[in-house]
């Protein structure tokens, strides 16, 4: 009795506040935010110097005439990253298949307005930098940072419209598939056709593993890090790419369909109701074997797609992007901050965020809606349209990236980094404010059931469906 009042004080006090900690759709961005301002902070005080030279340590893994010998930050971005974008490939691969990028109709708005945000925020770049190496920079305002913009939505709280964030997160994706295409084609070094033919090889063997049936994760792991993206990395091409193509050859379907898991569930469960039971807390053998069929079972029915998706979220989410933008984020500014703020990269950043993004993606919307080419989606409004670009703007992560790939001159970069950490905390109090006051517009939702969290109230519509179709 003492042992399970302690657990359960345990429970009540740590673990339980610490998950929903972790749970809160907040957190991510909170910790991501507080590793940026961290490594400003360090950049601009007397550990500057330790800084810089700490990402600078260089680690060789490879024997004889195949090493690959980098610095600790292109480690980081060259390879905590292709975890990010292998996650973003995951997410692409479940969005198009069975997610709103799967359905035309649903797909139209948030993929055009994708494309209006690339497009005008890069026109604007190229306008203010359109000679030298400034001009490669063009790619960095395409970015949105999809983790800091729901973030932001959900801060606001319960009352802003599922539409809106099933909008938001489209819009993203879509934005995702762009930026990995810009990078694939325009921030690229020379290739060494050997290793991506190697690469190819290896790819060829991780599709052939899916259309065979295998479901192994831990097959793809190794074909995909150890052959892919090592292949690609050698090759020139960015190994993040690799990361994304790895994804997609991850299969979507399980090992046990839906049916014929519940079936099997639905006799296990009545084979472990109608075993002998003990008075003890151990199980009995025949429980024990029982459970460990329910678990197999259990773990056949997932599809490695999701599970992997599942599994990798959290670690991307409080591990990989927090250590990128504390190794990216750390500006050191020189000089007078109001004359870099007017430098043509860092003009060229912040206006094709803020005004490329917001005109570029609610101009498109606007348009397809007034030519009744695509719907307004229910439950949102046009502050809602507008609220939602500006949080499209918020570049942060992906700009970032970006950035690193576009630039050899510190100068530049370091104006990059400033344009992004200024928009983006600019497009973030800005959307916040205006899905606010769109918000207020909204008539307030029937008393249907005591909570007010999306997910109860759907499942409450979904119920009362239910109950008018028997």
């Amino acid at each position: 009795m003492p042992g399970e009042v302690k657990r359960e004080l345990v429970d009540v006090w740590f673990v339980e506040p610490f998950r929903k900690f972790i749970n809160r759709s907040t957190t991510s961005g909170i910790i991501l935010f507080a590793s940026a301002l961290l490594a400003i902070i360090i950049a601009n005080s007397p550990l500057d110097r330790w800084y810089d030279e700490f990402w600078h340590i260089h680690f060789k893994v490879g024997f004889d005439n195949y090493v690959i010998d980098k610095d600790l930050h292109h480690w980081i971005n060259d390879g905590l990253m292709a975890i990010f974008f292998f996650v973003v490939g995951l997410e692409l691969k479940r969005e198009i298949i069975s997610g709103e990028l799967s359905n035309p109709r649903n797909a139209i708005l948030p993929l055009s307005a994708a494309l209006g945000g690339m497009l005008f925020p890069a026109l604007i770049y190229f306008v203010l930098n359109p000679s030298g190496e400034a001009s490669n920079g063009w790619g960095i305002p395409m970015a949105t940072d999809i983790a800091f913009a729901l973030g932001i939505l959900y801060l606001i709280g319960s009352k802003v419209p599922l539409s809106l964030k099933v909008f938001l997160t489209a819009l993203a994706i879509a934005d995702d598939i762009g930026a990995v295409l810009v990078i694939a084609f325009f921030y690229t070094s020379n290739i060494n056709f050997e290793s991506l033919m190697v690469g190819g090889a290896f790819l060829a063997v991780l599709v052939g593993a899916n259309l065979i049936g295998v479901r192994n994760t831990l097959f793809y792991a190794i074909i995909g890090i150890g052959g892919l993206w090592t292949a690609f990395l050698m090759s020139g091409i960015h190994a993040t790419i690799a990361a994304v193509i790895a994804a997609a050859t991850i299969p979507a379907s399980a090992k046990v369909p839906e049916n014929v898991f519940t079936r099997r569930m639905n006799n296990l469960l009545n084979q472990f109701k109608y075993l002998d039971r003990t008075n003890s807390p151990t199980l009995t053998h025949d429980q024990l074997e029982v459970l460990s069929d329910i678990v197999a079972v259990s773990q056949r029915a997932l599809p490695p797609l999701q599970k992997l998706e599942h599994t990798l979220h959290p670690i991307v989410a409080f591990l990989v992007m927090p250590i990128f933008a504390f190794a990216n984020a750390g500006v050191t500014i020189e000089g007078d901050l109001l004359f870099l703020l007017t430098e043509p990269v860092t003009l060229g950043v912040i206006l094709g965020l803020l005004v490329g993004k917001i005109v570029g993606v609610s101009g498109v919307c606007f348009l397809l809606i007034k030519l009744k080419i695509a719907p307004l989606p229910a439950g949102m409004n046009s502050l809602h349209l507008i609220g939602a670009s500006c949080l499209a703007a918020i570049g942060f992560t992906m700009s970032l990236f970006i950035s690193g790939l576009a630039f050899t001159n510190p100068i530049y970069d370091m104006e990059a980094k400033i344009g992004i950490l200024t928009a983006s905390i600019i497009a973030s109090g800005l959307g916040y404010w205006i899905i606010r006051k769109a918000n207020a517009r909204i008539p307030e939702k029937p008393d249907l059931i005591p909570s007010i969290d999306d997910y109860e109230y759907e499942k409450h519509v979904s119920q009362m469906a239910v109950d008018k179709k028997s």
